[in-house]
């Protein structure tokens, strides 16, 4: 179907009270030229902003959910939002119309039958797996013992204790105060100073103050000016500045440890990547006072002194069984900062598979060195069908339950452990088919002019079939994923930090950001205790230096475990 460019109607000023009056002359007899030509020129108004609201629809009602609608964009709250039931609903509904049961009692009963979903408790004492544990004696008895109630038969301990939770509070990082007595002689005035317990250095902060001060800025988004408040609360000083000079000094005895996350990574067999926005002070002043400090307007041939945004990449490497997170943040955009993860690919292993949105610059160039198997997601198609779910409700629901079916498959794949190769075949044959009828479903409505191109609906099927052949990837690759929802999750926490930091003062307080993000979500991710990571590298800083590929959040743990028993050898 051929595009229609709407013209923009001649700019007439008309005050609201003379279209009023113009209504009003309407009941008295015929128009006038000048009232038919200004009535003309409002029509004409609202209709072009009737199109052109229908073109650019989507970032309205992405706004308009985000401050009055729901987040979710499950089928079933979209369809119900935009007031067409899923296909489920509507089989409820026709069911319990020919049964002839009442609505409430019928609900009523599917909520009786429903399973409890999990997860929706109290914690129990197994939970608090970072908590100290206390063996607390019977006051009176001991194993062994004769029952003080029967008087016949004996105690005996039971496998397990009955357990008692108690939750205090104290500030993230606490200080002690060594009084060392200090005694002289009256003679000849020699000082004795008493030495400080085992295991106390002479440095004012540990590795776990550093260690902790790490996952508080860049894990949980707590900016250090806050947590400065939050410390001088409790009566503990511990300056902004202070806290910066203790995380830039680690960074230094962690980067070993990133440097070798990022050359893991580069090994991986699929990479998801994406961008948000960034800021950094000073690349911001450098891009307001332009070249060599002039005007920010010279003309400049190089495209690095033309770019003005700021990124933070997120790239997500998974093969091996681990999964590793790496954060960039500068001008480059994400496929850049993929290529140069890749140049530090093993030249005898072939392309990886990529997975990223359908912006082009998330994707890799460089060369055929550095080529990759892109594949799109398929979420960021579904969700330009959601945003115009309210006036396109019919055609929405069923591209909506299409790819439903696929969803549920791909959960299927998990639920039961499937290796890539039998995880294709599976696709194939169950997602597949339902692909196929998208597609053609997709070409009918240009074909058979159901659908307006330039609408909000004919935006959503151009990007789709535009993108089809990556967002089909997965059933013709084995491995190849249907969505970047992983890449998205890492992102949080980038999007995090600059929700409450706002920004970075340097590219080297960037580059420190970006280090801590990468050593706390690659643990986080892989399930292991991030805090306790961060400190075991700062503990073991000369073999994490010296051997960097033993220190990895997988087995780390294994390597101080090995270091520990081999003076016994």
């Amino acid at each position: 179907m051929r595009r229609v460019k709407t013209k923009s109607p001649k700019r007439i000023e008309i005050d609201m009270s003379e279209l009023q009056a113009i209504l009003q002359r309407t009941h008295d007899g015929p128009l006038g030229a000048e009232d038919h030509q200004k009535l003309t020129a409002a029509v004409e108004t609202l209709g072009f902003l009737t199109q052109a609201l229908e073109k650019k629809g989507t970032s309205l009602e992405r706004l308009r959910r985000l401050l009055f609608g729901p987040s979710t964009e499950k089928t079933r709250d979209v369809l119900a939002a935009a007031g067409a039931g899923s296909k489920s609903e509507r089989a409820e509904q026709e069911a319990s119309e020919s049964t002839g049961e009442a609505g409430p009692e019928a609900a009523a009963s599917a909520t009786e039958q429903a399973e409890k979903r999990p997860g929706h408790g109290r914690n129990g004492a197994a939970a608090y797996t970072g908590a100290q544990k206390v063996s607390v004696p019977h006051e009176s008895l001991k194993a062994g013992d004769p029952c003080s109630k029967c008087k016949s038969g004996k105690v005996y301990p039971l496998a397990e204790p009955a357990q008692l939770v108690r939750v205090k509070g104290q500030a993230p990082l606490m200080a002690t105060v060594y009084e060392c007595a200090r005694l002289r002689c009256n003679l000849c005035g020699e000082v004795f100073t008493a030495a400080p317990p085992a295991g106390v250095g002479m440095a004012k902060y540990d590795s776990s103050a550093a260690g902790m001060l790490g996952l508080l800025k860049y894990g949980c988004g707590m900016p250090f000016n806050r947590l400065e408040r939050l410390e001088g609360g409790v009566g503990i000083p511990l300056p902004a500045a202070t806290q910066w000079d203790i995380v830039k000094a680690t960074a230094a005895e962690l980067a070993p440890a990133y440097v070798e996350m990022v050359r893991q990574a580069a090994q991986g067999e699929v990479l998801h990547n994406d961008d948000t926005t960034a800021k950094i002070l000073s690349l911001m002043a450098r891009a307001r006072a332009g070249p060599d400090g002039g005007s920010a307007d010279t003309d400049v041939d190089t495209e690095e002194s033309e770019r003005t945004g700021v990124f933070t990449t997120g790239i997500v490497s998974t093969g091996a069984g681990h999964k590793i997170a790496l954060f960039f943040t500068g001008r480059q955009h994400a496929g850049e900062n993929l290529a140069d993860v890749l140049a530090q690919r093993a030249a005898e292993l072939g392309p990886p598979i990529q997975m990223c949105d359908g912006l082009q610059r998330n994707v890799v160039s460089g060369g055929e060195e550095l080529d990759t198997i892109v594949g799109n997601c398929l979420c960021h198609s579904r969700r330009k069908f959601v945003e115009v779910a309210t006036r396109f409700p019919p055609q929405v629901r069923h591209v909506l339950e299409i790819l439903h079916e696929v969803y549920v498959n791909e959960a299927r794949t998990h639920e039961l452990h499937m290796n890539p190769t039998r995880r294709l075949r599976y696709h194939q044959r169950h997602s597949g088919p339902s692909m196929k009828k998208l597609e053609q479903w997709l070409a009918e409505q240009f074909a058979e002019k159901k659908v307006e191109p330039n609408s909000g609906l004919g935006d959503a099927i151009l990007y789709m079939q535009k993108h089809w052949d990556r967002l089909t990837l997965f059933l013709r690759v084995a491995g190849a994923p249907i969505y970047n929802n992983i890449c998205e999750r890492v992102l949080k926490k980038a999007i995090l930090h600059r929700k409450n930091a706002l920004f970075f003062k340097t590219e080297n307080g960037a580059h420190v950001g970006d280090l801590f993000m990468s050593l706390i979500h690659t643990a986080e991710i892989m399930q292991v205790d991030s805090f306790d990571y961060l400190v075991a590298l700062q503990q073991h800083a000369a073999a994490l230096a010296e051997d960097p590929d033993e220190w990895m959040p997988w087995n780390y743990k294994e390597t101080i475990a090995k270091a520990a028993a081999a003076p016994l050898a």
